[in-house]
This record gives C-alpha cells, structure tokens and sequence, in this order.
C-alpha cells in the first residue's frame, strides 16, 4: 500500500477529483493548506497599502492506494492539475505497513 499526498492549485480541486474517481480510486481526504515552493508568494496592494502574501492557498488530497493503481492515480493527478505554469504543486509517495478499518477490524488492502 501507498500513501499519495498531492499539493495542487485550489483551482483546480475538482476536474483533479473528478478524474481520481473515473480512474477508481474510492476514497480520499481533502484538506485546505497554506504554503510555498519556488514561487515565494507575492506582493499585493490592499486599500493603498502593500503586503507580502508568503503562503499561498493549496489543496492536499490524501489517500492510500493499492500498490496496483498508485501509478494510474499519480498520472491522472499530474494529468488534471497541470498548468505548466509554476505553483502547479508536487506529489509525494509513502509505503504503508498496515491499514486498520476500525469499525470491523478489517486489514491491510480490504480496509480501504
């Protein structure tokens, strides 16, 4: 099993998870983050005054794959959030030991 987390552009949240569904992948957690990469943020003005936005608005989808389709979800991600432009986000790839369904005690690939 493998764990994929993607950090993408807001924007580009749900043609993102409507692919990772058509592609079969079941369930997956979403979380609304902050942060930045090579881009450092930017300079806005705001009633006549200027700041510094350093951490930018992202989405985190989580989920533990299968071993069997964790390249077809990585693609499909790659896929869906390219811009092409920089802030395009990352996915990063971590191996599982276990997972544990707690309402039935259910292991490893059945739990997900």
């Amino acid at each position: 099993m493998t764990k994929v987390e993607a950090v993408i552009q807001s924007s580009k949240l749900e043609s993102v998870k409507e692919a990772l569904v058509e592609a079969g992948v079941e369930g997956m957690t979403i979380i609304e983050v902050r942060g930045h990469g090579r881009q450092k943020g930017h300079t806005e003005f705001y009633r006549g005054r200027e700041y510094t936005v350093d951490l930018l608005p992202k989405i985190k989808i989580e989920m533990v794959l299968s071993d069997e389709l964790v390249e077809k979800a990585v693609q499909t991600i790659v896929a869906s959030a390219r811009t092409g432009k920089i802030g395009d986000g990352k996915i990063f790839l971590s191996r599982i030991d276990e997972a544990i369904r707690i309402r039935n005690e259910e292991r490893g690939v059945a739990a997900l």
